[in-house]
């Protein structure tokens, strides 16, 4: 009986490994399949964003800490020269962070505000050396509350009197901050909601909430003109995995990156835009565009199933993150 005993133990322990490694290579296969997925999607189109999300994710523990920001980095490590990409739509950006300036009939839209550090020289400086005035600047909507894409938007408010446009969450964020903001914070202004309209004169900006890279993560779509061609633009507002890593907020961003893919799909987006240029290869596209000959598409013209493609990768390796985060748990 003793032995009887002994070898149902070792064969129930046997079988509960052999369960543990069919799970396992269960989940392997599964981390596999989206892997390849958003390999399949990116093509040669979106390399930065699938390195960026599922070669090599930042996973973040415990969140983003309220730390006080260091010290400027050195010039030529940021600073690059402002350009027109569209009939109406500026680059005022740095090297790796967009800013754009959409310019309508009663002023200008602009799309993020980079650091505090360089937003004089880039975004003001890179307005006037484009023939644009900054005090046109009525709106400026922040995609987050990261402090590469919401430093200079004090400077707007102070000094331009421009209309800050944020999502509510990240509002909260900023007044609950004791440390990010040494040189003071935007007052709020006004808190986006889903499907909100923001119209300047004869150009209309719409927005889509899309949590995940931070709660309050805006989106947005709108129509700039190529040698006046009206053209369909998807701005994807927020991408790394730099949120707390848990299975819920993974699954809050795939979400995020479906609802955008489905809007863009509404409008017939046939350019994909964002606010990072290893994301969308801004900075490269700007010296394309000074080589592109006639008859030649815009670089920016990848066609509608290239941005459906690009929704598919985020949203692929949030869902490849998310599995190796809960595997063997």
């Amino acid at each position: 009986m003793k032995l009887s005993v002994c070898v149902l133990i070792a064969l129930a322990a046997a079988a509960g490994f052999h369960g543990s490694v069919l799970r396992a290579q269960d989940s392997t296969n599964a981390v596999d399949a989206h892997l390849t997925a958003a390999r399949n999607a990116a093509g040669f189109d979106f390399t930065g964003t699938l390195a960026r999300l599922c070669v090599a994710p930042t996973l973040v523990p415990s969140g983003i800490r309220d730390v006080a920001p260091g010290a400027a980095p050195a010039r030529a490590t940021w600073y690059t020269e402002p350009g027109k990409m569209f009939d109406n739509l500026y680059f005022v950006g740095s090297k790796f962070h967009n800013s754009w300036a959409l310019k309508t009939s009663q002023g200008i839209i602009l799309l993020d505000t980079l650091y505090t550090y360089n937003s004089e020289e880039e975004i003001v400086g890179g307005l006037k050396k484009l023939g644009l005035d900054p005090a046109a600047v009525k709106y400026v909507i922040i995609t987050h509350a990261h402090g590469d894409h919401v430093g200079g938007a004090k400077l707007m408010q102070d000094r331009f009197h421009s209309r800050i446009v944020m999502g509510a969450p990240d509002w909260d964020a900023i007044e609950k901050s004791a440390n990010s903001y040494p040189e003071g914070k935007p007052k709020r202004d006004i808190v986006a909601d889903d499907g909100q309209n923001i119209t300047l004169g004869d150009t209309t900006v719409t927005i889509v909430t899309t949590p995940g890279h931070t709660p309050g993560t805006l989106s947005m779509l709108f129509d700039v003109k190529d040698k006046g061609k009206p053209v369909h633009v998807a701005y994807s507002g927020g991408t790394a995995f730099n949120f707390p890593s848990t299975g819920p907020n993974f699954d809050i961003y795939s979400q995020s990156q479906r609802k955008m893919a489905a809007a863009a799909a509404r409008t017939g987006a046939t350019i994909l835009m964002s606010n990072h240029s290893e994301f969308d290869n801004s900075t490269a596209r700007l010296k394309m565009l000074a080589a592109r000959k006639p008859g030649e598409p815009h670089p920016y013209e990848l066609g509608a199933e290239a941005v459906a493609r690009y929704f598919k990768v985020t949203d692929e390796c949030a869902q490849a993150a998310k599995l190796k985060l809960t595997a063997g748990k």
